[in-house]
C-alpha cells in the first residue's frame, strides 16, 4: 500500500511538470509557425495528453481487462467536461473561440452520439472501430486544413510574442523538444499515479468498471486537468478548451476504434442505461453553455455538481 502511494504521489509531480513544460513549448511553437493556439490545442496538446488513455486502453485490450477499456474513454469524456472545465471555469471566467462552438464541439456531439448507437448492440467491434479511425483521419485532415487556413495576423503574433516574453526567434527544435519531453513526463506520471490508484482500489475491493469510469479515467485525463489549470491561471484560453474538446474527440475516434480493431470491446448494459447517457448529456450540455462564448463561474459549478453527482452514482448503484 504504501509503495502505491509513492507511486500517486511521484505521478502526481510528473504530471505538474509535464503540463507546464507541454503548455509552454506549444504556446510557443503556435507563435513561431503563426497559427492560432486553438489549431495547436486540438492537434498537439489534445492529441498528446490523450495518450495515457490509449496506452491503458490498449493494455487493459489485450489483458482481457475490458471494462477498463470502455470504462477508461466514457470516464474520460466525463471527466473532461465535467471536472476539467468546471475547475478551469472556477479558477477564471473563460472565453470560448467561436470555431470551436461551430465546427468541433459539434463533432464531439456526433462522435458522442454514434458510439452511443454503435453500443447498442452490445459491443464496439472491429467495424465500428474502422469506422471511427476513418472518422478521425477526415477530422485531421480538416484541422490540416484549417491550420492553413487560420493563422494569427501580424498583430497577434506579436501580442503572443510579448505575452511568452519571446526575444528574437523562437527556436523551433528546442520548442518541439521541450513539447516532447513535456509529454513524456506526462505519460509517466499518468501511468504511475493510475498504476497506483488501480492497486489501491483493487485491495479495496473496487469492481473493474467502477475502477475504469472513476479512478483510471480520472487519473488518465490528469494531463489534460494540469495542461488546462496551468492554461487558465496563463490565460490561454483556446489552448485549453481545444485542449478538452480535442481529448473527447480523440478518445471516441482514436482510442475506442484502435482498440476496437485490436479486440472487440464488449458493452455492459449498466453502460447503456447511465454512463454512456451521461457522457452524450454532458457533450450536449456545452452547446447552450457556450452560446455566450463564455464559460463563467455559474456555469462551471453546475458542470463540477453534475460530475460529483455521477460519481456518487457510479460507486452507489
Amino acid at each position: 500500500m504504501l509503495l502505491n502511494v509513492v507511486y500517486v504521489l511521484a505521478g502526481l509531480v510528473g504530471l505538474f511538470l509535464g503540463g507546464s513544460w507541454l503548455l509552454k513549448g506549444a504556446s510557443r511553437l503556435a507563435a513561431s509557425l503563426g497559427l492560432e493556439p486553438v489549431v495547436i490545442g486540438l492537434t498537439v496538446v489534445a492529441f498528446g495528453t490523450s495518450m495515457p488513455e490509449l496506452m491503458v486502453s490498449l493494455n487493459a485490450a489485450f489483458t482481457g481487462s475490458s471494462g477498463i477499456v470502455i470504462g477508461n474513454v466514457v470516464g474520460s469524456n466525463i471527466a473532461n467536461i465535467g471536472l476539467i472545465l468546471s475547475l478551469s471555469g472556477l479558477i477564471l471566467t473563460i472565453p470560448i473561440h467561436i470555431g470551436l462552438i461551430r465546427r468541433e464541439i459539434p463533432v464531439m456531439i456526433a462522435a458522442s452520439v454514434a458510439v452511443y448507437l454503435m453500443a447498442m448492440d452490445g459491443q464496439i467491434g472491429s467495424l465500428d472501430g474502422l469506422l471511427l479511425v476513418i472518422a478521425l483521419i477526415v477530422f485531421m485532415a480538416a484541422l490540416v486544413m484549417l491550420s492553413r487556413r487560420e493563422r494569427l495576423k501580424p498583430d497577434e503574433l506579436h501580442e503572443l510574442e510579448e505575452e511568452e516574453h519571446i526575444v528574437g526567434t523562437i527556436n523551433r527544435r528546442v520548442e518541439v523538444g521541450r513539447v516532447l519531453i513535456g509529454l513524456l513526463a506526462l505519460l509517466a506520471g499518468a501511468n504511475r499515479l493510475v498504476e497506483g490508484a488501480v492497486n489501491i482500489a483493487i485491495l479495496l475491493g473496487i469492481s473493474e468498471v467502477v475502477i475504469g469510469l472513476t479512478l483510471v479515467a480520472v487519473g488518465t485525463s490528469l494531463p489534460e486537468l494540469v495542461t488546462a489549470i496551468i492554461a487558465a491561471f496563463r490565460r490561454h484560453d483556446d489552448i485549453l478548451f481545444g485542449n478538452v474538446i480535442g481529448s473527447n474527440i480523440f478518445n471516441l475516434l482514436g482510442i475506442l476504434g484502435f482498440t476496437a480493431l485490436v479486440r472487440p470491446v464488449p458493452i455492459e448494459p449498466q453502460l447503456l442505461r447511465f454512463d454512456l447517457l451521461v457522457m452524450v448529456g454532458f457533450a450536449l450540455l456545452l452547446l447552450p453553455i457556450t452560446f455566450n462564448r463564455l464559460l463563467q463561474r455559474g456555469e462551471a459549478l453546475a458542470l463540477l455538481a453534475g460530475y460529483i453527482g455521477f460519481l456518487v452514482v457510479a460507486f452507489v448503484v
